[in-house]
């Protein structure tokens, strides 16, 4: 996705600061509601919590990593500042959630069979709450430039086409390395779909131009439309493995 990232910025001709959003979003580990979807799609739940959790893990490092060695020649990377904020949102919860079901596991099996639906609904607000957070102030900065409505329109091409990269490839890569259905739209999903809201916070705390929120901002709209929709779709479509496993029981 990093590299999606850059492919899709230098391709699309985007100003510095909206290629830095860009890229920023693509060195962003993978989001929740990835897990919500593949729930959603019948695909395999425990391979995708555990990519967000290795991912999520990773980020702390990688993705001030990749984002100072890609994003670098565009503006000087804050990979300390932003190694920080990462730690603070998106590993701090793991280690919170693991903690309670630890130490209260009634209470967690209790709250279980609602869980799902609570997903969707906190995915669902998290994703309106960071666009509409951003979209005022973001909206003021593109309308004080020359072409506005063309940065808008070409930055919502790029994150359309980071994400589908995202969902093809890995789909595609799980399809060649012989992982069954299941695997493959659980790796789909979990490729195309980032941890957008991090970016807008990384975006916001360590960048001094608003735009580089944007691609972030847009992709908490995008990305979820995108990924709901294909598991939507896959929700229907019974995974052929699956379909041989019944056969077989039968």
């Amino acid at each position: 996705m990093p590299a999606f990232g850059t492919l899709v910025s230098k391709v699309l001709g985007l100003p510095p600061s909206l290629s830095v959003g860009l890229i920023l979003l693509g060195c962003c580990p993978g989001g929740t509601a990835s897990n919500v979807v593949t729930l959603i799609a019948q695909g395999d739940v425990p391979l995708s919590i555990v990519m967000t959790v290795c991912t999520t893990l990773g980020a702390v490092l990688l993705t001030p990593l990749l984002t100072k060695i890609l994003a670098g020649a565009y503006v000087p990377i804050d990979a300390l500042g932003i190694s920080i904020s990462t730690l603070q949102v998106v590993v701090a919860p793991i280690l919170l959630g693991s903690y309670i079901q630890s130490t209260f596991p009634l209470l967690v099996k209790a709250v279980i069979p609602f869980a799902p639906l609570f997903a969707v609904l906190a995915s669902s607000l998290l994703a309106s709450s960071v666009f509409s957070e951003n979209f005022v102030r973001l909206k003021s900065s593109l309308t004080s430039t020359a072409s506005a409505s063309g940065d808008m329109k070409t930055v919502l091409l790029a994150v359309v086409l980071l994400h589908f990269a995202g969902f093809l490839v890995g789909y595609l890569s799980a399809m060649v390395c012989g992982f069954k259905e299941k695997q493959r739209r659980a790796i789909s999903i979990e490729v195309g779909m980032q941890n957008s809201s991090l970016g807008v916070v990384l975006a916001t705390s360590h960048f001094g131009s608003p735009l580089v929120a944007l691609p972030p901002a847009l992709s908490a709209v995008v990305m979820n439309i995108m990924g709901s929709s294909l598991g939507f779709v896959w929700r229907y479509i019974t995974p052929s493995d699956l379909n041989q496993q019944t056969e077989s029981q039968d």
